[in-house]
């Protein structure tokens, strides 16, 4: 995380939905939006915000995205704040297949990015079951991770050095605040603002999950989950002047 600027972030935020879609408006997104470019901004970044885009707009922002020249930057961040189901997410009429949009910045298409984190943040429900509230017994374990020489030149699958971020599990329902904003982005804002220089990006997600898994919607529960293909460990450190 070495070069001239740190990056882009790219912000899609949905609230309102073409009529005939049925989707109720998402009142609070706005906060999140706020929230997330200044925590971002924070880090380095430079923050690009849309809102209520249709699909056609939406891609061809993504499509520009991939297409720019990433060569001094550190990596590349999207988010989406929207409805959604399990596989995509919504734009103001049409809902997107999210393999469609990270296809446009594996490695074969995207070549200033290859070999630097693509992290892909999704607020949106992935399916209509709510999770419940359990009470159980954890055991805390401690792991070592093994490092290897990565002095050499090597190659990556063209699928390498993605994460994806969600803000529930798969098939679950996700929780909004009609104006604290979602709870998952709530979490990952404060969390970025006290330990993004500190803690290793999944391990600090990794805290997330563990304070939206804490809260309570009723007698409801949520869930986040992330799945990382990054191929080494991911540190905002502030960049020296």
């Amino acid at each position: 995380m070495d070069y001239k600027r740190r990056g882009t972030v790219l912000i899609f935020n949905q609230e309102r939905f073409f009529l005939t879609l049925n989707l109720r408006e998402r009142s609070g997104t706005a906060t999140d939006k706020e929230n997330l470019t200044e925590r971002f901004q924070q880090l380095g970044f430079n923050v690009e915000t849309h809102d209520d885009l249709n699909k056609n707009d939406m891609m061809d922002k993504l499509r520009k995205a991939a297409k720019a020249d990433h060569r001094d930057a550190d990596c590349f961040v999207c988010v989406f704040l929207s409805h959604g189901e399990d596989g995509h997410v919504y734009a103001h009429d049409d809902k997107v297949d999210i393999k469609e949009i990270t296809a446009l910045f594996r490695g074969e298409q995207c070549k200033s990015l290859v070999g630097k984190p693509k992290i892909f943040i999704f607020q949106a429900c992935r399916g209509d079951t709510t999770d419940m509230s359990v009470t159980g017994m954890a055991r805390v374990e401690n792991s070592s991770y093994a490092e290897e020489d990565a002095a050499s030149i090597y190659t990556l699958p063209a699928g390498a050095d993605f994460l994806m971020c969600y803000c529930v599990a798969e098939g679950f329902v996700a929780f909004r605040h009609i104006t604290l904003g979602s709870f998952y982005i709530q979490d990952l804002c404060e969390t970025l603002q006290q330990q993004s220089s500190t803690l290793e990006f999944t391990e600090l997600l990794t805290l997330v999950n563990l304070k939206v898994s804490r809260r309570t919607h009723g007698n409801k529960k949520q869930m986040p989950c992330f799945t990382s293909m990054l191929t080494k460990k991911l540190y905002f450190r502030p960049k020296k002047e």
